[in-house]
């Protein structure tokens, strides 16, 4: 069993790994709760014990870091190499030793999504647009797309072939760092019908899938997930947007030096909420002015799909403090949508 069987077993078992490393934590909700990797006591570090989510995940809120149960194990035994620490897994999993000659140490995540990357195409005409258009994505036809018309899903010991949305997850010098795959159902346009129809691969937390690049002294603004982005995107086209793909990785954004405002447009729940929230005061404390949006429904794709795309654009063009067209038509708006609280110094838009 290579590294990720491994997770997937010790994920199958997260409550049990926690008691186990983290003995001095407790579960609150579906979460374990801790004080860091070291098992101190306290409650920075949250571990991730059933769905909503992929069960096995974690994130330290203090030291702004995240993984899986494998890696609070090569942290708690202090293993030199990932093979120590596999050996150690397989141990608390009563799972028969590794041969002598392994190869896991050497295996690069952030390599592996940049060949994936290369092997993919650009999503104009394919299942995987059909997909986003039919979540009622009308703009997206970016870069940072792309689709895979076979891309291998595994799921314990089966493996299957799916098409797949394939997104490319860069850093501030707009170097590939990570992917995260979307399957796809081959008959419709919808997620495949398989227990995680998405999954990220390389280095994923704190940075983001980019639609465009500001400008210096410009805004940008910034969600969770792509079908979010790609709403409000679609409703005001001429915004510079990020898919941060996740509650954490949102809280951990940076953004790119010159951007002097930012648009948090957080998903409707508790996760979101504390995201949104701890990445305006950071943002406060770096002189970024931001302002938290929050939608009606679960998310902006919700919003988008019940209000349409004109009412979603008029009830952000204010804030957004951009033209709207639709058609020969500009549109004066006066309507907003739910906002929280403004932050950082000219804190926006003016009243």
């Amino acid at each position: 069993m290579n590294a990720a069987a491994i997770a997937a077993r010790l994920a199958e078992r997260a409550e049990a790994v926690c008691r186990q490393y983290l003995p001095h934590g407790r579960r609150q909700g579906r979460y374990w709760v801790a004080g860091d990797l070291d098992g101190a006591r306290g409650r920075s570090l949250y571990v991730r014990l059933r769905p909503p989510g992929t069960p096995g995940k974690w994130t330290d809120a203090a030291e702004g870091t995240h993984g899986d149960l494998l890696d609070i194990i090569r942290h708690r035994v202090n293993a030199p190499t990932l093979r120590a620490a596999l050996d150690e897994a397989r141990a608390f999993l009563a799972l028969p030793a590794a041969p002598a000659a392994g190869e896991g140490d050497s295996y690069d995540a952030t390599e592996a999504a940049r060949r994936l990357w290369r092997r993919c195409r650009a999503i104009d005409g394919t299942h995987a647009e059909r997909y986003l258009h039919a979540r009622g994505l009308a703009r997206c036809r970016f870069a940072a797309l792309r689709f895979h018309p076979e891309l291998r899903y595994r799921e314990g010991s089966s493996v299957r072939r799916l098409p797949a949305l394939v997104a490319a997850v860069t850093g501030g010098d707009g170097a590939i760092l990570g992917v995260q795959r979307t399957w796809l159902d081959p008959r419709s346009p919808a997620k495949a019908g398989v227990a995680a129809p998405r999954k990220a691969l390389g280095r994923i937390y704190g940075h983001a899938v980019r639609f465009g690049r500001p400008a210096d002294g410009a805004s940008l603004l910034v969600g969770e997930g792509i079908e979010t982005v790609l709403s409000l995107v679609t409703a005001v086209p001429a915004i510079t947007a990020a898919a941060a793909l996740s509650a954490g990785s949102l809280g951990a954004f940076a953004p790119l030096p010159g951007v002097t405002r930012l648009l948090i447009a957080r998903d409707n729940d508790a996760e979101g909420e504390q995201a949104a929230e701890r990445l305006a005061r950071r943002c406060a404390r770096a002189g970024v002015a931001a302002l938290v949006l929050v939608p009606e429904g679960e998310d902006f794709n919700d919003d988008l799909v019940a209000l349409g795309r004109d009412a979603l654009a008029a009830r952000l063009a204010p804030l957004l403090r951009v033209p709207l067209r639709t058609g020969s038509r500009e549109w004066e708006c006066s309507q907003g949508v739910r906002t929280e609280a403004a932050y950082g110094e000219g804190a926006w838009p003016a009243s």
